[in-house]
């Protein structure tokens, strides 16, 4: 009598007890066609704690894996297949009664036993020890140990003569563990992120505590490590969230320009007694005037901007209050204040390999035209990256001009060697009192930055209030000059 094969047995992915919902497939130790016995290590499963080996819980034949290698796996569902017969038919003798045992076959030598007797030589099977599943009793026997010294183990004790067994009862199946809350952190405090997560994270240098998780109940992923590495995060999970995208941190050597200029304005801050004073300023006779000028054939072949005048009123004043352009020298024989009666006018320029400040040599000696060329051939070798070492010294006040940003006026550094810097804010409709009346009228901001041990708050207000006059009112540069 031939009697059919029963259906393969389907292990679901147990809740291993640590509340989790899920576990990702690391590595499998079986593949479909190889033989398993009971309680045999059959898979790794990552959870976000650690990797946890799962045994199986059937013996017989792999007939399917149904979860693959780097897959996650909601608890409860099937990952591998197993034919429990071992495939094909048992075929059993017709003259042998059902309740008879099968026959054994050990060292080769067939035995009968009687139903409810177990064998010596054979034990009752272990059963698994994963949710849903038992031991039998009696059936549990630990292997013998050796000794330190490689002997065999003293005699064992003779057991106990075994109880029939009671009979088997097809194994519950696993249950769908009820939604977890929201997990949180190991309890040594570090974020939630499994065991290789968290090495991979030390090797890369990643520190865990910056890196937002993605994966489930917010756990950190080997996606999120890398993106953290590589100077990405992952997008946030949760749509009212903005995504947060580009490097966290780059780290760029201090060097060139970059690190000229940081030496430059500590050694001014911290050496020079920077004060800074303000001034608003109704500029719209200003912007006028250099509509007009850009009309004039002079004018034809350079850039007319209001820099051009704010410029050129600061030119003046310094021309009525000399002692603004000096320097502080430390010399062998004391201090002393030197006041240059040329003026290397600085202009500040943004660049790509950082702020530089060239400078308009015996800017004095220039008429309008000639001084819109020279702002204008500097500052395109200044932003080209032409500027030699003789543009960029020598300086002896200097313009920085904040308003092509869009901001209203700042607190300039010193550029070392130079007791003043004039600081412009942008340019925009304000409301003015104007001959008496309110008016939407042009407005910037003002701020000169002065060098206290040079230029006292008397000197350094007539200055600024003298620039401002003037772009109130341009033609007082030509009474002035």
């Amino acid at each position: 009598m031939v009697t059919p094969v029963s259906q393969p047995k389907i292990f679901n992915l147990p809740d291993v007890g640590e509340g989790l919902t899920e576990a990702e497939i690391v590595k499998w130790h079986v593949q479909p066609g190889d033989t398993v016995e009971i309680n045999q290590t059959i898979v790794e499963i990552e959870t976000a704690k650690a990797i946890v080996e799962l045994p199986c819980p059937f013996e017989g034949v792999v007939a399917e894996l149904l979860a693959t290698e780097g897959e996650t796996v909601d608890v409860g569902k099937p990952i591998i297949s197993v034919d429990a017969e071992g495939g094909g038919s048992v075929a059993t003798p017709v003259s042998e009664p059902p309740a008879q045992a099968a026959a054994i076959k050990q060292d080769g030598v067939p035995r009968v036993e009687e139903p409810g007797m177990v064998s010596p030589e054979a034990p009752p099977k272990r059963q698994p020890v994963l949710v849903g599943y038992g031991v039998k009793e009696g059936a549990t026997k630990r292997r013998p140990r050796k000794a330190a010294n490689g002997a065999p183990p003293p005699a064992q004790q003779a057991p106990a003569p075994p109880q029939a067994p009671p009979a088997p009862q097809a194994p519950a199946p696993p249950q769908q563990a009820p939604a977890a809350p929201r997990p949180q952190p190991a309890g040594d405090g570090l974020p939630l992120a499994k065991p290789p997560v968290r090495k991979m994270a030390k090797d890369l240098g990643v520190d865990l505590a910056t890196v937002t998780g993605s994966g489930p109940q917010g756990s950190i992923t080997r996606e999120d490590v890398l993106a953290a590495q590589a100077g990405t995060q992952v997008a946030a999970q949760d749509p009212a969230v903005p995504a947060q995208v580009g490097p966290r941190e780059e780290r760029r050597p201090v060097k060139g320009v970059r690190k000229a200029t940081a030496a430059a304005v500590s050694g001014s801050a911290f050496t020079a007694p920077h004060v800074t004073e303000f001034l608003q300023v109704d500029v719209t006779r200003t912007m006028e005037t250099v509509k007009r000028l850009r009309e004039l054939p002079e004018f034809a072949d350079v850039k007319v901007s209001p820099l051009l005048l704010v410029a050129r009123a600061l030119l003046t004043a310094v021309a009525r209050n000399p002692e603004v352009n000096a320097s502080w020298v430390d010399g062998p024989s004391g201090a002393e204040i030197v006041v240059k009666r040329y003026v290397n006018l600085g202009i500040a320029a943004a660049t790509d390999r950082g702020l530089i400040v060239p400078k308009v040599k015996d800017a004095q000696d220039l008429d309008l035209p000639g001084l819109a060329r020279a702002l204008g051939e500097l500052t395109e070798k200044a932003r080209s990256g032409k500027a030699s070492p003789a543009d960029l010294s020598d300086g002896t006040i200097s313009i920085t001009n904040v308003g092509v940003f869009g901001v209203d006026t700042g607190t300039p550094i010193l550029t070392p060697g130079e007791a003043a810097i004039l600081a412009f804010g942008q340019i925009r409709d304000m409301p003015w009192v104007h001959e008496g009346e309110l008016a939407i009228r042009k407005v910037t901001t003002l701020s000169l930055s002065f060098d206290h041990r040079i230029v006292d708050g008397e000197l350094g207000s007539r200055v600024l209030r003298d620039v401002g006059d003037m772009l109130e009112d341009p033609i007082r540069m030509l009474a002035w000059s």
